[in-house]
């Protein structure tokens, strides 16, 4: 597998803003789901955004109007722009990506559905 490559990760007090980039370069636009995840220490990994290749966009209801997922024009790297971040949005975050044909509109934020991972990157906000 082609390695999703994170980067943008860093610590922000409350409020402030991260943008996150995935080298995505190596799963087609045209044929992979790609999403972002987060997870903490004990707990399961959750969808935070997931774009299809018709730019379909899913939000977790935690991220909606504060995070939002792009990719660029040549669609090789994934965007994840964070705004009003809050102390609970604390989380090593995941770049993913999967065949379009394992996703659905209602799974795309499910992680069990994604094949490839990046290695994480840590987001840390501070109250």
């Amino acid at each position: 597998a082609v390695p999703l490559v994170e980067s943008g990760g860093g610590s922000v007090q409350t409020g402030g803003s991260l943008t996150l980039s995935c080298d995505a370069s190596g799963y087609s636009a045209k044929t992979h789901c790609v999403g972002w995840f987060r997870q903490t220490p004990g707990q399961k990994r959750e969808g935070v955004a997931a774009i299809d290749i018709d730019d379909e966009t899913r939000y977790a209801d935690s991220v909606k109007g504060r995070f939002t997922i792009s990719r660029d024009g040549a669609k090789k790297t994934l965007y994840l722009q964070m705004n009003a971040l809050k102390p609970q949005d604390t989380a090593v975050y995941y770049c993913a990506a999967t065949p379009l044909e394992d996703t659905t509109m209602s799974t795309m934020l499910d992680p069990s559905v994604y094949m490839w991972w990046g290695q994480g990157t840590q987001v840390t906000v501070s109250a």
